[in-house]
């Protein structure tokens, strides 16, 4: 088995992840019917008719592939695990994030956690959450259970519980990872019940995908205080205070064709940090600026 991780950064904030488990078989197969559909020059004279039948003999063949890989892929869990950034409020200590499986057989699901740590540089690191077997000391987040048999089409959640000092706003990123039960990863499943599952899964290709989401912990006393300097040249938020500000849907269209946009965005204004953007002729920028429960919109015209 392959594990493959896609990452891409955005904002400073490494967005959700999706792990794609993939066998290896299945590739070499795939390589080897793409060679055969391929094909190559054909050497001596061949009747049309028989150009023809070889032609249509390719797509169908290709159709056919196509046709099982879409079954298999169905018939695997499919999960979903909503929005990608989560928010736990100063009063709160508690939050319940729901998994879906949208597939059609069912998905054993792990959640891990790392504390995402903030450099004065600007950069980041991630470490992994002290084991949960100490919750008496622990400081961070944990996630109870943090193994989710999520039925086909079925529903699933997790309460996860914050422990620890809240002086200062902290970031996790948690990974929502399907697997193949092992016996060493603590699901609540009968060893028949397992091996019935692998069979299972062995008939179709076995592609598990898994997602990864930022959780946010606000400080116990959250402050905002976000100054706007609106200069002629450039629009700029400086969050003075102690919690992420959201700047939401911003969105740089031409004041002439409000559908002659750039690409919208999302960006997470990190307390001490500035949100700033060059004015420009002729363009007017529209967001949503979001402070806890408190929202705003704003709209600049040059």
């Amino acid at each position: 088995m392959r594990l493959t991780r896609l990452r891409r950064p955005v904002n400073g904030f490494p967005t959700a992840m999706r792990f794609q488990v993939t066998d290896d078989e299945f590739i070499f197969s795939a390589k080897n019917q793409r060679d055969l559909l391929a094909g190559g020059k054909l050497n001596s004279p061949v009747p049309l008719f028989l150009i023809i039948k070889v032609n249509v003999m390719k797509r169908l063949l290709a159709l056919f592939g196509f046709s099982l890989l879409s079954h298999a892929a169905l018939a695997s869990p499919q999960i979903n695990v909503g929005v990608v950034y989560d928010y736990l409020d100063g009063d709160k200590s508690t939050y319940l994030k729901r998994v879906f499986n949208g597939g059609e057989s069912t998905a054993f699901v792990k959640v891990n956690i790392l504390e995402i740590i903030y450099d004065a540089d600007g950069t980041h690191r991630e470490i992994p959450v002290t084991s949960q077997s100490d919750a008496g000391a622990r400081d961070g987040l944990m996630a109870s259970p943090a193994r989710l048999i999520v039925p086909a089409n079925g529903m699933q959640g997790t309460r996860l519980l914050y422990m620890g000092e809240r002086e200062k706003e902290r970031y996790f990123r948690l990974r929502f990872v399907p697997v193949v039960p092992e016996k060493e990863d603590e699901f609540a499943v009968s060893v028949e019940e397992r091996d019935e599952y692998k069979k299972g899964l062995s008939a179709g290709v076995n592609v598990l995908s898994g997602y990864g989401t930022i959780f946010f912990v606000r400080p116990k006393e959250t402050r905002f205080d976000s100054v706007i300097d609106n200069g002629a040249l450039q629009y700029q938020i400086r969050n003075n205070g102690n919690s992420v500000v959201v700047i939401d849907e911003f969105k740089d269209c031409s004041v002439k064709n409000d559908q002659e946009c750039q690409p919208t965005t999302k960006h997470h204004l990190l307390a001490g940090r500035t949100f700033q953007f060059e004015k420009q002729a002729g363009r007017e920028y529209r967001f949503t600026m979001i402070e806890g429960t408190e929202t705003r919109k704003i709209e600049v015209k040059e």
